[in-house]
């Protein structure tokens, strides 16, 4: 574990208040919005493709606490998509390449690289420690121990795909009662066939689309503001750049979130 810059926790100086100053001239963010999210913590499962845009926003929007769990190295195939890396980071892991791309934009962010893979044990560590939880990884059965994580401990899940040309988006918020969890719609029990880049292929930008999103909604709950898209599914198809919109309710047979909702 390593991990850059002091603890957060101070207050908006001369130099923060110039730094996030566009965020502060919001209304809906101002200085009590900006110090909240210097005080917050999110958790990035994922350094690749849609992790790099996710790190990289909310490191430079001056999310105080910033912990990425990547167990992959960089490769010189990542690079057509992956921004946070570089050729002269080709062979390091991919939670420290991003960790240093962070730091050198914002040193105020205290960043936590973790060279990990998610599994179970070490999401009972994490998740309990964030405000907030982004999905950035590539196979289903990472995406359900997270979300199973997040059902236990009642942290909202930011979740986040990309394929070829299509990609999707959403926010599981169990906080709310009537708002699903991913197992509500991918339920774990049932089959998914595992579709990987390395054989299917991803259009480059798709990536940056959906991880700039994701660090949007992630943004949306720790100040908050707006409108989440909890109970939303947003599909992308890249080659017309049309977005299709579901809505999406809880599942009360769901083997993930159903007993945790019991009064």
């Amino acid at each position: 574990m390593e991990s850059s810059a002091p603890a957060p926790g101070r207050s908006l100086d001369d130099g923060a208040l110039l730094r996030y100053s566009r965020h502060i001239l919001l209304d809906e963010i101002g200085i009590e919005g900006q110090q909240r999210l210097l005080d917050a913590r999110a958790l990035i499962i994922g350094a690749g493709g849609l992790g790099s845009p996710v790190a990289l926003y909310l490191g430079s929007a001056g999310v105080g606490r910033l912990t990425i769990v990547d167990h992959d190295r960089v490769d010189v195939t990542n690079l057509q998509r992956q921004i946070a890396h570089d050729l002269t980071r080709v062979g390091l892991a991919k939670a420290d390449s991003a960790r240093a791309r962070i730091t050198a934009i914002n040193p105020d962010v205290q960043v936590t690289a973790l060279v990990r893979r998610a599994d179970d044990a070490l999401l009972d560590e994490l998740v309990p420690q964030a405000d907030v939880v982004i999905d950035c990884c590539d196979n289903f059965r990472t995406r359900h121990a997270v979300n199973a994580a997040c059902v236990r401990h009642r942290r909202p899940l930011v979740s986040g795909a990309a394929i070829g040309f299509d990609g999707q988006i959403s926010v599981y918020d169990v906080r709310q009662a009537d708002k699903p969890c991913y197992g509500c719609l991918f339920p774990p029990e049932a089959r998914y066939e595992e579709v990987a880049c390395a054989t299917m292929g991803v259009f480059a930008p798709l990536v940056g689309i959906i991880g700039s999103m994701q660090a949007a909604e992630a943004l949306k709950l720790l100040v908050p503001l707006g409108t989440t898209l909890a109970g939303q599914l947003l599909m992308l198809d890249g080659r017309t750049m049309g977005w299709d919109r579901i809505t999406v309710a809880r599942n009360p047979s769901c083997s993930v979130c159903a007993a945790s909702r019991t009064p």
